[in-house]
């Protein structure tokens, strides 16, 4: 019979510490409902719709008409095939330089360790306009210092027009975000590696194991939650490339540098002939949503494979 008092308020204390939990969420509820999910739902909607900008036009509900159009837009493929070859090549990239740059300054000394992290993350509280301009000053036909210092050498015998030639824009703009992106995945390696159960790899150095099979067998193992975070931030990251190329290129020369996302912009804002076509704009947005989804999707299945 004593314990029943005891049950209740520990019943009650409960209660109270749900209630203050929920209380504390509740701000960051209110915002994830409003920004994310409801505008979530709101897009799918207009995407069955011919809504333009146009207020006096009425909205129509079109069903699936912009989805079919858009898959025979010649200019969508030609964004989505850049978006496929941006993200294939730059999360790869990202993840095994910050893997390879954090392993080589990990084992530094507390100061040097710390100088090597501020500078690589840099780039990522830069303003990605400062970031771009400067860019922009290095890839430039005649003052560029890319392409002073490759004819200096004699690498080249003439300038590149490195953001105006359909071969190479494209990866210039995947440079940038390269550069831009391994800041935060090399403090996060960095970080995985501190956590590393040290008593594991000294057993498996006295059962002689090698500092490769060590690292794979031991410390890749137990990194394996931080490098999937990794690789679905850095692929929602290229998968929304931007800035760069509004900033940069505008998706010339003849749409080689268009993605989805800047697409997604021309379509809804630039294009006056449609009024601003945002039922289709807004197509694409789910299409993006679903190919981001089934992505990060296949890299939670293979990492818990591993």
């Amino acid at each position: 019979m004593a314990k029943q008092p005891q049950s209740k308020m520990s019943r009650a204390l409960q209660r109270r510490e749900n209630v203050a939990g929920y209380l504390f969420m509740l701000p960051s509820l209110i915002f994830f409902l409003g920004f994310v999910v409801i505008p979530m739902f709101i897009c799918i909607g207009y995407s069955m719709t011919d809504a333009t900008m146009h207020q006096k036009t009425a909205t129509n509900f079109i069903f699936f008409e912009n989805f079919i159009t858009l898959f025979q837009d010649e200019v969508f493929l030609k964004g989505l095939w850049n978006t496929f070859i941006i993200v294939i090549v730059s999360v790869p990239a990202v993840c095994a330089f910050s893997l390879w740059v954090s392993s080589a300054i990990y084992k530094l000394n507390g100061p040097l360790l710390s100088a090597f992290r501020c500078i690589f993350y840099l780039p990522v509280v830069t303003g990605s306009v400062a970031v771009t301009v400067v860019w922009k000053w290095m890839y430039d036909n005649y003052t560029g210092i890319l392409n002073s210092a490759l004819t200096n050498m004699g690498i080249l015998e003439k300038g590149i027009n490195w953001l105006g030639d359909p071969k190479t824009a494209l990866w210039c703009i995947i440079l940038i975000l390269f550069t831009t992106s391994v800041g935060q995945p090399i403090v996060l390696y960095v970080s995985a590696l501190g956590n590393v159960d040290q008593t594991l790899v000294e057993a498996a150095q006295v059962d002689g194991a090698t500092d490769l099979q060590v690292f794979w067998k031991v410390k890749w193992a137990q990194m394996m939650p931080t490098t999937l975070y990794i690789l679905v931030i850095t692929t929602i990251n290229s998968f929304q490339c931007f800035a760069l190329i509004q900033l940069l290129t505008q998706g010339g020369p003849n749409h080689a540098t268009d993605t989805v996302m800047y697409y997604i912009y021309y379509t809804a804002f630039k294009l006056t002939e449609q009024a601003g076509h945002f039922g289709y704009a807004n197509a694409m947005g789910v299409v993006l949503a679903i190919f981001i989804g089934l992505l990060s999707a296949l890299q939670f299945k293979l990492a818990k494979e591993k």
